[in-house]
């Protein structure tokens, strides 16, 4: 099994597929094993880097860092991989990762996707008043509640219990998470770092609402939303379709092209969203 010792730490991580890089940084929720929707279709044209946050699956953290040391980590595992250049896809807390080593290294970052989050985003104004809001009330929802939308956990038990045990494999979740982000970054200065930065959201998320998402990504120059109906705070596991086209359709713009020409599926389809 591939592991990369940082410190007195273990980091598992995993590479699948050929060609330009593909970074997955998962959630709280999730762990390497969370992206099986994603692998299968990307590594068709890229090559895709998984990996367990310290604390997460098979990783570790005696060092007790947790957030704190999640960007290192990554520069650590890139730079073993021998990756100068990469896309960065961060899920919920995975964004925070992804947004605070792009500040350190934005000429190594080709594209950065941010899904279903505003971790180290600094919250000013509206924002601030909107995620207030919603901490306060999904903080006592069960967890499944608070990454999964209803109408996915109704028509998909199987797999929202699957997604269920994956998180069971985390010595870490929410409430224990250790550590505080590096930098917060105000979002006119994430836009300038030089890379396309797509926002996904979900319009049933509790955790990260739309309308905050809306608000912050109409700050960020350049930036491009996509919003996905019905579907709570996992875009990725609850409409992977759309998801992957969305990710792919970033990736093909910012000039970051795999082995094949197009591997989107064609059948996901895109519309205005009507107020």
């Amino acid at each position: 099994m591939p592991y990369l010792s940082v410190g007195d730490d273990q980091l598992y991580y995993e590479t699948h597929g050929e060609g330009p890089a593909i970074v997955l940084a998962h959630g709280v929720g999730g762990n390497h094993a969370v992206w099986f929707r994603q692998v299968p279709v990307l590594t068709k044209a890229y090559q895709v880097v998984l990996f367990d946050h310290r604390g997460f699956g098979k990783s570790t953290d005696r060092a007790g860092l947790g957030r704190s040391a999640f960007a290192d980590d990554l520069t650590a595992l890139l730079d073993h991989l021998g990756l100068d250049r990469v896309a960065l896809v961060g899920q919920s807390m995975g964004a925070g990762t992804c947004i605070n080593f792009a500040l350190r290294h934005p000429g190594r970052v080709a594209a950065l996707c941010i899904a279903s989050s505003l971790h180290a985003i600094a919250e000013e104004g509206d924002v601030a008043d909107l995620m207030a809001a919603a901490r306060a009330s999904s903080n006592d929802l069960p967890q499944l509640d608070r990454v999964l939308g209803a109408p996915f956990k109704a028509r998909e038990p199987d797999l929202s219990w699957l997604y269920a045990a994956l998180s069971g494999f985390n010595a870490t979740d929410r409430k224990g998470l250790k550590g505080e982000w590096p930098r917060s970054v105000p979002p006119a200065l994430l836009g300038s770092l030089g890379f396309p930065i797509l926002f996904i959201a979900g319009h049933l998320d509790p955790v990260f609402p739309v309308d905050a998402i809306r608000a912050v990504q109409a700050q960020v120059p350049g930036s491009f939303l996509v919003e996905v109906q019905d579907t709570g705070h996992s875009v990725f596991y609850e409409r992977p379709v759309e998801f992957n086209d969305s990710l792919l359709s970033l990736l093909q713009m910012a000039g970051f092209k795999g082995r094949r020409k197009s591997v989107h599926s064609n059948s996901a389809g895109y519309k205005p969203v009507v107020a």
